[in-house]
């Protein structure tokens, strides 16, 4: 998988991202209490795309929301959506970020990372010590595996299952939450 091919992918994708993204609520609900998204913290969305989540970090009282895309456009949207996030345009294993946050969030984009143990990696330097990394999609696996089938099986590769995530994730983080069930998908834990 290439970063230009999925760039084009979803740049393609941007104008009707929005109309055609489906909410599961009470999944958003529970990724969110997991994660730890409360009043106070400051969250970094990775693969941001179009601020998806942004009302829900605004809404719970985040103090700072950053987010980061490596899709132009995607990014645009967020920024305009959304002026009092900080969005950027860039890749999120290499941008040069300058601080590191309470609450790193990757929220229906980790099958577009090819490799999950560098990415984790990195996002482990951006998250506090006592913070909190969430890989998260509000759908299962299963699901997920099928939505993926199509065109974006070029710019995907396939979801680890919850518990070789989170062994990965155990490197540097307290894991959790491992949930892969019918209407979710969640490993979520502490920066020792």
């Amino acid at each position: 998988m290439k970063h230009a091919e999925v760039i084009r992918f979803f740049d393609r994708c941007a104008p009707t991202w929005d109309a055609e993204m489906i909410r599961n609520e009470d999944a958003i609900r529970a990724i969110l209490q997991n994660a730890g998204v409360r009043e106070g913290v400051d969250v970094l969305d990775v693969a941001c795309g179009t601020g998806v989540l942004f009302p829900d970090y605004f809404a719970r009282g985040a103090a700072s929301v950053t987010g980061v895309d490596i899709a132009p456009e995607m990014a645009r949207r967020a920024r305009e959506k959304f002026p009092g996030a900080q969005v950027v345009c860039g890749d999120a294993e290499t941008y040069p970020f300058t601080r590191q946050y309470d609450i790193v969030m990757v929220y229906n984009a980790f099958p577009h990372f090819p490799d999950p143990a560098r990415l984790i990696a990195r996002l482990a330097w951006l998250t506090k010590r006592g913070g909190r990394l969430s890989v998260a999609h509000g759908m299962s696996r299963e699901t997920l595996s099928r939505h993926h089938a199509g065109e974006a099986s070029r710019v995907s590769i396939d979801l680890p299952d919850e518990q070789t995530l989170a062994a990965i994730f155990a490197q540097w983080f307290d894991v959790d939450v491992a949930i892969s069930d019918e209407r979710m998908y969640q490993v979520a834990g502490t920066r020792r």
